[in-house]
């Protein structure tokens, strides 16, 4: 059985606006993008992610495992494609797996 998001306030027009406003809203999409990463790897390998984050429109992904690591590398375009998609053409140029 599925948990339930611990982030379901993101949908929230509400929410969207303020960090807009405040300059957050990057930090949002990050957090879907984990949610995102979450949904699609096993929850072993999405336990080695510590972090995503966006800085000057390139996602920036913390991982711990050096197999995981460098399998994001080899699949990079795969997943700045499915982000793209998702959230956007313009919002990113690049991922950069550390």
């Amino acid at each position: 059985m599925k948990k339930n998001k611990k982030r379901e306030f993101q949908s929230s027009e509400l929410v969207k606006s303020f960090a807009r406003i405040h300059g957050f809203e990057h930090k949002l999409i990050a957090f879907e993008i984990k949610d995102f990463l979450e949904d699609y790897l096993d929850e072993s390998l999405f336990n080695e992610i510590k972090s995503v984050n966006i800085e000057n429109k390139c996602i920036v992904i913390r991982i711990d495992s050096p197999i995981l690591k460098h399998d994001f590398q080899m699949r990079k375009t795969f997943y700045l494609k499915k982000f793209k998609e998702k959230f956007g053409e313009e919002k990113f140029d690049d991922i950069k797996i550390i």
